[in-house]
């Protein structure tokens, strides 16, 4: 059985392990991963397929992107539709939705 002093000497080095991985950058999206084809992920926006994207209009890209979790000026942040992955700022796809 772990002692109430062992025990207290574990529990920060757990939180500083928790800590340090909340804070780790979060993998980028692989456009060939099934979620980013199926909406079109485009790492850069500015080569988005207009034919096959009608939707898509100069301007647009995931750091003006309602969903888009990253602060103004970041170059990836997360975003619901990938979970756990990061998607560049830059990038573009089908879900775009203009801030509010």
């Amino acid at each position: 059985m772990t002692s109430r002093r062992r025990f207290i000497a574990i529990v920060p080095l757990l939180g500083a392990t928790a800590l340090v991985r909340a804070q780790a950058p979060a993998a980028p999206v692989d456009p060939k991963d099934p979620q980013a084809v199926a909406l079109g992920y485009t790492p850069d926006a500015a080569k988005v397929d207009k034919a096959k994207y009608p939707k898509y209009a100069p301007g647009q890209s995931c750091g003006n992107c309602a969903l888009y979790q990253g602060k103004a000026g970041d170059a990836a942040g997360p975003c619901p539709l990938y979970a756990g992955k990061s998607v560049a700022a830059k990038a573009w796809c089908s879900a775009w939705v203009k801030k509010a």
